[in-house]
Order: C-alpha cells, then structure tokens, then sequence
C-alpha cells in the first residue's frame, strides 16, 4: 500500500496543464526544491494508451483504475491507496470506468 500525502509543502507549481484525449486526462506538474518532479492529475473514465521515457510510478490517490503494462497478459485493478510502476521506454493500458481517478505520478 502507498502513502501519497494529502498535500506536498515548498513545491513550485507549474500554471500550464497537461492536457490529454480531449482534456480526459489532465495533470499539473510540481517542481520540488531539490529539482525533482511529480505530477498531480484527474482521469475521467475512458480507456488511455500511456508511453513512458523514464521510469514511473503512478499513485492513486482517489477513484479507482485498471491497468495494464506494456508486453503485460493480465490487466490489474488499483484503488485509492494503490500503486504501480512502470518502466521506462514503455508503456500502460489504463481505464476508468466510472467516477473520477486521481494520481500523483512520481518520475523513478
């Protein structure tokens, strides 16, 4: 189980959304003092392809998802409290099927 906190302190906020599908998938990127990035994103339901340069572990914070990796045979559901990680030069499946999903991805 993770433990995303409820709320990062001395961060930079970036103004500027990552947007995605349409606006489906939105995030704001957060700039730590020590240089290192995360970001803070909404996914409505829908199905999405994500490819990954580096590293990544996606967080859910709230909602729940299914996900599946590149080259992966299963599909693996996460909640609120749950993580994955993904490796770089790669990719995910993930799907929301009702509600609102919310994550923190952390760049490994």
């Amino acid at each position: 189980m993770s433990s995303v906190p409820a709320q990062f302190a001395n961060v930079t906020a970036v103004t500027k959304a990552n947007v995605y599908f349409d606006g489906r998938v939105v995030s704001h990127t957060i700039v730590f003092a020590d240089g290192v990035k995360k970001t803070l994103g909404l996914i409505y339901p829908g199905n999405y392809h994500f490819g990954t340069g580096a590293p990544e572990r996606m967080e859910i914070v709230a909602g729940s998802c299914r996900a599946k990796l590149d080259g992966a045979t299963e599909t693996r559901d996460y909640a609120a409290g749950q993580q994955f990680d993904v490796p770089g030069k790669s990719g995910f499946d993930i799907e929301v099927t009702s509600g609102i999903c919310e994550y923190v991805c952390s760049f490994l």
